[in-house]
């Protein structure tokens, strides 16, 4: 037994590293965010599933496992799903995992990460907290049943806090929605001053799926949005807006960032120019990072 890798697509202008990925539940996420793009694999649908044997398999998958590279959690459902409060399976891995020495990568929208620091200061990781707008209104909107937006700023505050390197993703970027640039910006100010290190962000990837639903809950968004995507392009199953439109949004959210002095890298969108920072933070917990970016 070992730990799964992550899959790297490059044909969607994913520049990860090498690292593992594991998912301790399966199923939709409980925070039933609407541009969820999970739904396009079968095990992300339907309610939401506890692997109760990972508690018991971690240890051997862990033993079995040579190179410790980074550990991501996770890549389609939330780590910190409500079922985490009396599971404990994120937290068992976790445990598992640094007493093993590998770095860990949390990638997140729940506040119940703080709960968990304690693990987080035994070996190098990266809290990566996505946060898509500071206002709630937009949020209740976009991912009904997540944690308000202060709410993942204040968990972000106490990680940073203990020392702990944190990323602020804003992804996606939903253009009409989220893409203003006065909110853009004070996202990018409140991560500085809490101490983020790096803003990550991408524009959303429809998948099939993600607009039929749409069209249902509400028809007015749809509308543009199906407008504004008919001009883009697919890539791996997933549409993107048309590449001067990306670039139109993020490439100032970058100057953004470099003003606060924080490093910026952009999610699957074929701007590297745009990045000085490896996309998903693990600069931050990797140890032979030269060695990969040769």
């Amino acid at each position: 037994m070992r730990l799964p890798s992550f899959n790297v697509v490059r044909s969607s202008f994913c520049t990860c590293l090498p690292k593992y990925n594991v998912n301790p539940y399966l199923g939709r996420c409980a925070h039933r965010c609407v541009y969820c793009y999970a739904v396009k694999f079968p095990s992300f649908v339907g309610p939401t599933v506890p692997r109760l044997k990972l508690r018991e398999d971690i240890e051997a998958m862990a033993e079995g496992t040579k190179q410790r590279l980074p550990v991501m959690f996770s890549d389609s459902t939330d780590p910190y799903q409500p079922l985490e409060r009396e599971q404990g399976i994120t937290r068992r891995c976790l445990g598992v995992l640094a007493k093993h020495g590998f770095p860990l990568l949390i990638v997140t929208k729940s506040d119940l990460v703080t709960r968990d620091v304690d693990i987080f200061r035994q070996t190098p990781t990266v809290v990566s907290m996505t946060i898509t707008t500071p206002r709630e209104d937009i949020a209740g909107l976009i991912e009904p049943y997540a944690p308000p937006p202060k709410s993942r700023f204040s968990a972000l505050q106490k990680i940073a806090d203990e020392g702990v390197p944190t990323v602020v993703r804003i992804d996606p970027i939903i253009p009409t929605v989220n893409s203003d640039e006065e909110d853009l910006a004070a996202i990018v100010s409140e991560a500085a001053e809490i101490g983020a290190k790096q803003i990550t962000a991408s524009t959303m990837k429809l998948v099939r799926g993600v607009l039929p639903q749409l069209r249902t809950e509400n028809p007015e968004l749809f509308n543009r949005l199906a407008k504004i995507y008919s001009e883009g392009e697919w890539a791996a199953g997933y549409k993107y807006l048309a590449k001067t439109e990306r670039l139109r949004i993020l490439e100032p959210l970058r100057a953004m960032a470099l003003k606060h002095g924080l490093k910026f890298a952009t999610c699957r969108e074929d701007f590297v120019q745009l990045n000085n920072a490896v996309c998903d933070g693990t600069a931050f917990c990797r140890t032979l990072l030269n060695g990969f970016a040769k």
